[in-house]
């Protein structure tokens, strides 16, 4: 099987655009969370943080996703999201 970098290339630029709406839509759940919770005491949950690095680096492993790579990523992403959800809490408050 020939394959060019172009169509390796063209391949991640459909593959990000992917990842792009799944983000968006993970982004709009953690904008509920914010709605829902309405207090920072509750945004960090560091049981749950656990249980999603586990259930993701699992799930990976079993896609074929190295967990050196699964791991810091959505420590990356919950980390983001805290933030995201801190900043949208702080929005509800102005509101009120």
């Amino acid at each position: 099987m020939d394959i060019t970098m172009k169509e390796v290339r063209e391949e991640i630029d459909l593959l990000d655009k992917e990842l792009v709406l799944l983000l968006a839509r993970r982004q709009k759940c953690i904008e509920m969370a914010a709605f829902v919770k309405r207090d920072k005491s509750l945004v960090v949950d560091e049981k749950r943080i656990e249980e999603v690095i586990k259930k993701v680096s699992s799930f990976g492993k079993s896609c074929g996703l190295s967990e050196h790579f699964s791991i810091p990523l959505w420590q990356t992403i919950i980390n983001l999201s805290i933030e995201h959800e801190n900043n949208e809490i702080d929005k509800l408050m102005e509101i009120n």
